[in-house]
């Protein structure tokens, strides 16, 4: 496992960059290299594969998209006459994937580099005809690629470099087939660097097949609490979770806040919900068209919008500058989601205040999120929505064990009321 000691001070210039490449870093304010990218950079300019763990905000595609920018723009200039795809990078999601090729396009400024996109949901003419003006580094989600290479209209044969972004969402969301499908179709020879917000056994297990003798590097940790954001965990009646967070919203002043849904349908209800409450609401999922997804975000980022209501995959990878608020209308299925929830607010060491309505009935998922964070999540009743606490919980039909369980938690809490 490699690492720099932390309190190491260094800047970007102690990496011998490309001079036209450090003059796009300077342009783009980055000031010194994050742990991620003090870590990652040497060992990717020295040719290593990579598996890095490093969550969202650590300033992690920087640490990919730097080194490879360089590696490109140190090569001849005969290497890039037939402007063919050199670097590839696959993301789960098309937000995901906008973003980076966002930076990507401000590294490259200056170069004679050229970059496009492909991902599901946008004209696939447009897109072959970017492909068409050259391609040195491809930015894509896994689906839209492989309809692109059925039909010719892109190939994969002169890849040097390969990264997998938040490769452990790729795998939550079935792409697996599709990653075999794709290796079959790119160089044995090449770097392949494969970052991931967790390194568990999934992801290792993953990276047998893709990574030649590769270091690891990691950053921050599953249960690590993120910092700067103050966690809130207000217990409150399932019928009664709307009314708090509209009362938070009025109450509290709350100006561009992200809420999220286990499910799309979830997404859509709470939105006309609060709606119809006088609350200016959007949803935002995977059903929705690109054209509308791009349009709803906009709205939110420039804060014509006050709330938008997502569900987890459609919320992965968004960067939204100055969200103050996230807020857990119900805990997640999956736990791990949670830190990449709240990882939404409390960005470039500005403080955030991520909020989850919790209703009795989800101790169980909450006791599993407390396991994996390794720590307890005081919870605590805002005035006036105070839970009932003589409703019996039940499961089906019948008490059960863990019903006994939420009980005798709904007491313990009475208990701490009282004193």
């Amino acid at each position: 496992m490699t690492a720099f000691p932390m309190s190491i001070t260094m800047s970007f210039t102690a990496f011998n960059l490309h001079p036209v490449l450090l003059a796009s870093i300077k342009a783009q304010s980055y000031v010194d290299p994050t742990p991620v990218q003090r870590q990652a950079i040497p060992e990717i300019l020295l040719g290593h594969d990579l598996l890095v763990g490093a969550q969202t905000g650590t300033g992690k595609t920087a640490a990919f998209a730097i080194p490879l920018v360089h590696k490109l723009l140190m090569q001849s200039e005969e290497a890039h006459q037939g402007k063919v795809i050199k670097g590839l990078i696959l993301t789960p999601t098309r937000e995901l994937a906008l973003q980076v090729q966002h930076n990507i396009h401000a590294l490259l400024q200056g170069t004679e580099l050229k970059h496009a996109i492909a991902y599901g949901g946008a004209s696939i003419g447009e897109q072959v005809r970017s492909f068409k003006a050259g391609v040195d580094i491809l930015v894509a989600t896994p689906g839209r690629l492989l309809d692109h290479l059925r039909h010719k209209a892109v190939s994969l044969k002169h890849v040097e470099y390969l990264v997998f972004d938040e490769a452990d969402r790729m795998l939550d969301m079935g792409f697996k087939d599709e990653i075999v499908d794709l290796l079959k179709r790119l160089p044995k020879q090449r770097q392949t660097l494969l970052f991931s917000a967790t390194l568990n056994d999934s992801i290792f297990s993953f990276s047998k097949n893709l990574l030649n003798e590769p270091k690891v590097i990691e950053v921050a940790k599953a249960n690590t609490k993120v910092a700067k954001i103050e966690e809130r965990v207000y217990c409150v009646d399932e019928e009664r979770k709307l009314s708090l967070l509209c009362h938070l919203l009025s109450k509290e002043r709350w100006q561009q806040v992200l809420v999220f849904s286990r499910t799309k349908q979830g997404a859509d209800n709470l939105a006309c919900q609060m709606q119809k409450s006088g609350i200016e609401a959007l949803a935002f999922h995977g059903d929705l068209s690109q054209s509308v997804r791009e349009s709803v975000l906009k709205d939110f980022s420039q804060a014509k919008v006050q709330v938008l209501v997502a569900t987890d995959v459609a919320a992965r990878g968004l960067d939204i500058e100055d969200l103050n608020y996230v807020v857990n209308y119900e805990l997640p299925h999956v736990s791990e989601d949670y830190i990449h929830r709240i990882g939404r607010t409390g960005r470039a060491g500005k403080d955030g205040i991520a909020v989850t309505l919790f209703a009795i009935e989800d101790t169980a998922k909450l006791m599993s999120l407390e396991t994996l964070l390794d720590r307890r999540l005081p919870q605590q009743w805002y005035p006036g929505f105070e839970p009932d606490l003589t409703k019996e919980v039940t499961l089906g039909r019948k008490h059960t064990k863990a019903g006994q369980k939420q009980q005798a938690r709904r007491k313990a809490l009475g208990a701490k009321a009282k004193r």
